[in-house]
């Protein structure tokens, strides 16, 4: 398996295979999400829309079949503003890892460290000094949650992330077996580069 950043066209090229990875991979815990190829094209235009955002894909040959994102904070502003205020970072000095989805057959070899590496790697040569991500806060006692979950959160703060108390962001998706999108708190999680 080889892993590596892409920018500009080669970003560009992946886009639609990373919507499709996040649609298979975000249907299992904690997302539970159900979702479409029409909301996940409109969701990847950002990736378009900035110049400094990456796409770190793990291939399998020439398959995709991992892919982890990112821009500069600043690229979310609207949804990310309110929960910065107040932590005295500046969202031009924050690069946010948006999602990592791997295929379960191509887990635990490493291709999660890889990803956090490309992208922070990407985030120091546009000059941020923190790098941050969104973990789905669900309640321990939710009935989808397999019994045999483990939270990735060791890995995290093996990596040197940590929580930032009370910066929590809020979106709407579809969980499976729902009819309607409802809304979902995201903990952040921040790291000094």
């Amino acid at each position: 398996m080889e892993v590596r950043r892409l920018t500009g066209e080669a970003l560009d090229a992946a886009l639609e295979d990373v919507a499709r990875l996040r649609i298979a991979v975000f249907r299992d815990w904690p997302y539970i999400y159900d979702g479409s190829l029409d909301y996940e094209r409109r969701y990847i235009q950002s990736y378009r829309e900035s110049e400094a955002a990456v796409v770190v894909g793990a291939f399998d040959g020439r398959r995709l079949v991992g892919a982890a994102t990112g821009t500069p904070l600043e690229d979310h502003a609207d949804d990310f503003a309110a929960p910065f205020a107040g932590t005295g970072l500046k969202l031009e000095d924050v690069f946010y890892c948006a999602e990592s989805v791997l295929l379960p057959e191509y887990r635990g070899q490493g291709v999660g460290h890889a990803f956090f590496d490309h992208r922070e790697a990407h985030a120091r040569e546009l000059g941020r000094s923190h790098s941050v991500f969104c973990s789905v806060i669900r309640p321990d006692d939710h009935p989808l949650k397999p019994a045999d979950y483990r939270p990735l959160d060791t890995f995290w703060r093996k990596r040197g992330y940590a929580p930032m108390e009370g910066v929590i962001a809020r979106f709407k998706w579809t969980d499976l077996g729902d009819e309607h999108q409802t809304e979902k708190a995201l903990q952040f999680w921040r790291r000094k580069l």
